[in-house]
């Protein structure tokens, strides 16, 4: 299983991106070899449709499972349509995340925004 996770920097000691859309990094952790590989989030500096372009990098890494703290809505659309299940993260430990996850302790994120569409929000 790949879980990806909305990153501030391309290192396990990172903390969670507040941002989705607007992420620096995305880290995609491989659950069945233990691989992190982070991808540069090419959408982050986008004046407008950041959380689609980061939503398309997603499914383009062939992740199973985003775990983030907030998602617009039509990123969310993006990121459902293609079968991806997003988690709402506990804190901002990228470990604590992935125990968590793995012990079953994170609920679907249900609190889907509406998105910032061009006003640049975090």
């Amino acid at each position: 299983m790949k879980i990806a996770i909305p990153v501030d920097t391309s290192n396990m000691e990172s903390s969670v991106c507040i941002s989705f859309g607007r992420s620096p990094y995305f880290l995609v952790y491989d659950t069945e070899n233990k691989e992190s590989v982070f991808l540069e989030n090419t959408a982050a500096q986008s004046p407008g449709g950041a959380g689609i372009k980061a939503a398309q990098i997603i499914v383009d890494s062939n992740a199973d499972v985003l775990l983030t703290p907030r998602c617009g809505e039509n990123a969310a659309l993006v990121i459902n349509e293609a079968k991806i299940k997003i988690y709402k993260t506990s804190g901002t430990s990228i470990t604590e995340n992935l125990e968590d996850f793995n012990q079953g302790k994170l609920s679907l994120l249900e609190e889907i925004h509406a998105g910032f569409h061009g006003h640049g929000g975090n």
